[in-house]
């Protein structure tokens, strides 16, 4: 979605044109609303209704958008499926049973490439969400170009309208975001240098030798390493290092200053 200039809202990650997405025969107000939550969440922001049972607009939709107000503002309701795809260049449809079709088959993992690439060439895409409880029907996978199937357990892969909806957002979000795995939060700290580990080391060893915990002298510098591995692995900030430095010599009795 764009505004009246062709420049990408901010929702959607600066992309102009993301994915529709279409809700065939959609029961509850409750559901609709939660899969627009779920779409925001993702920077989705184009809701298609093919006949909603209850209506629309819908208050318990609304409701349940829980602020998605773009998006559920915005919607647009159809009432024959054909006209709810007639402007996209390309249709996904979701389904655990591809019903014997000849048809590519991504996870929503896979799909996620797929999507931002054909997006990028200016084509406009959705992904097609069947009825609740029945699923999409074989006249939904025949309109489809692909279908994209969630791996679960196949013992039982039924999802809420919402579950489905976000697992698809979700993948063509972290597709388009550079976030790392892992991360250590520092707030207003930073590592420890290996000069402040040193230092935390000679403090501390020293402390042990006088109070004597080495009661072995044969097996202190290996009793010394160990203790210094603990810390080492510890990823501690530089906070952190003071911190236990001022601890060891309150345990002292003494009086601790950062810079000693």
């Amino acid at each position: 979605m764009s505004d009246a200039r062709g420049a990408a809202i901010p929702e959607t990650g600066g992309i102009a044109n993301p994915p529709v997405i279409i809700l065939i025969e959609p029961q509850l107000g409750d559901n609709i609303g939660k899969a627009a939550r779920a779409m925001l969440n993702c920077g989705l922001v184009d809701l298609r209704l093919v006949r909603p049972r209850d209506g629309w607009p819908n208050e318990r939709a609304t409701a349940n958008a829980a602020g998605a107000d773009i998006v559920i503002d915005n919607a647009k309701v159809f009432e024959r499926d054909e006209d709810a795809v007639a402007d996209l260049n390309r249709v996904y449809v979701t389904t655990a049973r591809t019903r014997d079709a000849i048809k590519p088959v991504f996870t929503p993992k896979g799909l996620a490439p797929e999507l931002r690439s054909v997006v990028a060439k200016g084509e406009k895409v959705g992904v097609l969400f069947g009825p609740e409880r029945t699923g999409v029907r074989n006249e939904h996978i025949a309109m489809a170009d692909a279908v994209v199937t969630v791996p679960l357990n196949p013992g039982f892969t039924s999802l809420n309208l919402a579950q489905a909806v976000l697992l698809i957002g979700y993948e063509w979000w972290q597709a388009g975001v550079d976030v790392p795995d892992y991360q250590m939060l520092m707030n207003d700290t930073f590592p420890a240098t290996k000069e402040d580990l040193e230092r935390l080391f000679v403090h501390l060893e020293h402390e042990l030798y006088e109070s004597g915990f080495y009661r072995v002298e044969a097996k202190r510098p290996n009793m010394a390493r160990n203790i210094r591995n603990i810390f080492n692995r510890s990823n501690l900030t530089h906070q952190e290092v003071q911190t236990l430095r001022g601890m060891i010599v309150a345990m002292r009795g003494g009086k601790y200053k950062p810079e000693d």
